[in-house]
């Protein structure tokens, strides 16, 4: 599925509350530009038992006792099968669901305690990843929601006043 039409079906899913498709065609434009830096259209991310993403804890060699909370996107259903084999012990699972990429980027708005989401692009590499901060999405979503909320237009009355 192409990145438009992801778009045209997180839209199409909105809650009917009267601003969330708005809301999500005011912050498209955002989401195609942090899609288009990415290399796939899908990625497949873990997910555990209980429906929710597999977090990854990382901790900084240069700062002990620095650490945020990331969720990996791996580009074939195979590398995350492998992750998922080495990273979780026999008792427990983790599934590779794969998701479109826009998708995965909407999420981490509502995922409030991850900090960044890792793409990683090269099939059979988890050596280097592209990182995608909560930061990052949440100010240029910002940029599009302040242009959405002066557009006397839209109906940008509805929008919630924590939405980014």
């Amino acid at each position: 599925m192409d990145l438009d039409r992801q778009i045209q079906t997180l839209i199409e899913k909105a809650p009917r509350d009267g601003s969330t498709p708005q809301i999500l065609e005011a912050i498209a434009p955002a989401l195609l530009l942090l899609a288009q830096q990415l290399q796939h259209l899908d990625y497949f991310i873990l997910q555990t038992a209980n429906g929710s993403w597999a977090v990854k804890v990382l901790s900084n060699l240069k700062q002990p006792g620095a650490e945020k909370k990331a969720i990996y996107a791996f580009p074939t259903f195979k590398d995350a099968s492998k992750a998922a084999t080495a990273a979780f012990p026999a008792g427990d699972r983790a599934v590779p669901v794969p998701l479109p990429v826009t998708h995965i980027l909407f999420q981490i708005l509502a995922l409030e305690t991850i900090d960044s989401i890792v793409f990683f692009e090269t099939p059979g590499s988890v050596e280097t990843g592209t990182e995608v901060t909560r930061e990052q999405v949440q100010k240029l979503i910002g940029v599009y929601l302040q242009q959405y909320r002066s557009n006397p237009n839209s109906n940008s009355g509805n929008l919630p006043p924590d939405i980014a």
